[in-house]
């Protein structure tokens, strides 16, 4: 089995994610965009250098042949991964904790002899 075998389907189902979290938000794309330019660039450079000084190498038999710097293009699909799953959960696992945070605060703000916003109780 090649690495790109291995990480299509794992590829796929992050780029699904990434779309169902982001599929209205124009800015948000933006800033994945901007995010996967730098993450990719890093990726390159730190890989590129690992690489180099023979930290790890790969099976030349189970890459697509291609590389940037010294890291093959598989490599950066891990990336990819990691950045489209996180921003997928980022954006649809929070919504339930940021409201809970609101309404606390909220809540302390309302609160007889409760501390205001940017008061502390102890103060």
């Amino acid at each position: 089995m090649t690495y790109a075998l291995l990480l299509a389907p794992l590829l796929a189902a992050a780029i699904v994610a990434v779309v169902v979290a982001l599929r209205r938000r124009r800015r948000s794309w933006a800033s994945l965009a901007i995010a996967a330019a730098i993450l990719l660039t890093l990726t390159i450079a730190f890989d590129s250098a690992m690489i180099a000084i023979d930290l790890f190498r790969y099976d030349d038999a189970l890459l697509l042949g291609p590389r940037l710097g010294l890291a093959p293009v598989e490599d950066l699909a891990y990336a990819l991964i990691a950045l489209f799953v996180v921003v997928a959960l980022w954006r649809l696992l929070p919504t339930r904790i940021r409201s809970s945070r609101a309404a606390r605060a909220s809540w302390a703000e309302r609160a007889p002899g409760g501390a205001g916003a940017g008061e502390r109780a102890d103060a």
